[in-house]
């Protein structure tokens, strides 16, 4: 990393509660950094985000607007919403970027008008590095000012070794850091499982940065978080990107035991998590109903019983 990156970081937090694109901020909107292990706020106290992701921009574009982000932030209680912009699929990033800019905005300024956190996903399966560094480097200086915003540079690497994903993380990062000192997500290897890899060699020198995990309750288990006890035992500070109480497809039973004791396990070691996802699609994990409005106002009849659960624990925690 640059040493002009660093001293971004270091002084950029408190100019952000300035301004934020113009709009006014509360004070849930706070520059969040990265200290140890733990995600932090301004006044240095610990923060645990809980929230929702949703589902591929390219393929449930319907709710990506303003007014389902305020629906979230007032019924379900979210202190943070993912904008998951697909990037290879059909009418993706890669080949209508126009569209898929304007719907992550669409969210983006939702959060902002709401006043809660809001993940930029770039939820790719593959590395795409220059496509990265020209969006994330025009999104980071358009939002250059606003303490909202978390960047999630990989979605999920599948089949990318941990070098190939930290070379990639380290240009994407220095693009970032050009314009914006918020904190950074880096994916890791193996649909964001292998962190034990991460552990033993995370980035070097780059500020503000956690590292990703996803889980889904009815396939990962005891061994999985067998595997994320030991790289946080290293130290290494990680975020829930992406979960769900089902299988890991998607799809099949809801194992609510399991996901329980996942959550348990977020809060006992105060890891943020965001639940997969805010689409109608026939499948498990998807929390709403085809009948749901594009714009929020939903209610329970409009949820399937991921919704449910999904909604009723974020209440729970976040009253």
């Amino acid at each position: 990393m640059r040493v002009s990156a660093k001293i971004l970081t270091i002084i950029g937090m408190s100019a952000m509660l300035a301004s934020c694109s113009n709009q006014s901020q509360t004070p849930d909107c706070q520059p969040l950094t990265v200290k140890g292990k733990y995600l932090t706020n301004a006044n240095g106290d610990t923060v645990v985000l809980r929230g929702v992701s949703y589902g591929w921009s390219n393929w449930w574009p319907q709710y990506y607007n303003a007014e389902s982000v305020k629906w979230l932030k007032k019924d379900w209680h979210i202190s943070v919403v993912r904008a998951a912009m697909g990037v290879e699929p059909r009418n993706g990033y890669l080949n209508n970027p126009d569209e898929s800019v304007r719907l992550t905005e669409n969210v983006i300024e939702g959060a902002i008008k709401s006043g809660i956190y809001v993940i930029v996903d770039w939820h790719s399966h593959g590395i795409h590095t220059a496509e990265a560094k020209k969006f994330f480097g025009t999104m980071a200086k358009k939002y250059t000012d606003c303490p909202n915003i978390i960047w999630e540079i990989y979605n999920e690497p599948v089949f990318q070794p941990w070098e190939a994903v930290r070379d990639y993380a380290i240009q994407v990062i220095d693009t970032i850091r050009t314009h914006s000192p918020n904190m950074i997500l880096v994916g890791s290897p193996h649909w964001d499982q292998d962190l034990n890899i991460v552990a033993t060699k995370p980035l070097e020198g780059a500020e503000n940065i956690m590292y990703t995990m996803h889980f889904y309750a009815a396939s990962h288990k005891d061994s999985l978080r067998n595997c994320y006890n030991d790289a946080l035992a290293t130290g290494l500070p990680i975020f829930v990107s992406e979960s769900a109480c089902c299988e890991a497809n998607g799809n099949g039973v809801i194992d609510l035991d399991e996901w329980n004791t996942w959550i348990n396990w977020c809060e006992t070691n105060k890891i943020s998590w965001v639940t997969w996802s805010i689409s109608s699609k026939n499948e498990t994990c998807s929390m709403l109903l085809p009948q749901a409005s594009k714009t929020g106002n939903w209610q329970l009849s409009d949820l399937k019983e991921s919704g449910k659960i999904t909604r009723d624990k974020i209440i729970e925690l976040n009253k």
